[in-house]
């Protein structure tokens, strides 16, 4: 007889190169309650899209996922998605961004904007 088998799912990560630009932002609003918002809604080219914004309130049912100085805040709905993904910086020829490196994704777009699970 084989017992229960427990699963503990990954949880949000942030990147360094996240951690510095999130930390820089912050200071540079000057408010240390500022956290990320990390969200995914319906649309885009792929069915979900992500989004990001910065959230000084937390809702009591919101996931807060701290690294040090930084915080990522997701809602319940968003989490579900975003379980085991790693949320990094990226600078280039097309701008500057956070974006998510999803591996429940199954589809992504080719900015990777948007996703399909």
């Amino acid at each position: 007889m084989s017992g229960a088998e427990s699963f503990v799912p990954t949880p949000l990560l942030l990147s360094d190169g996240a951690r510095a630009r999130l930390a820089a932002l912050i200071e540079e609003q000057g408010n240390p309650r500022l956290k990320l918002r990390v969200y995914v809604t319906g649309g885009g080219c792929s069915g979900f899209q992500y989004g990001f914004d910065f959230a000084e309130d937390i809702a009591d049912d919101d996931t807060l996922v701290e690294f040090g100085q930084v915080a990522l805040v997701v809602d319940p709905l968003s989490y579900q998605y975003l379980v085991g993904s790693t949320v990094d910086y990226e600078e280039g020829l097309a701008g500057a961004r956070f974006l998510v490196q999803n591996p429940n994704a199954t589809t992504t777009c080719g900015c990777g904007a948007s996703f399909m699970v």
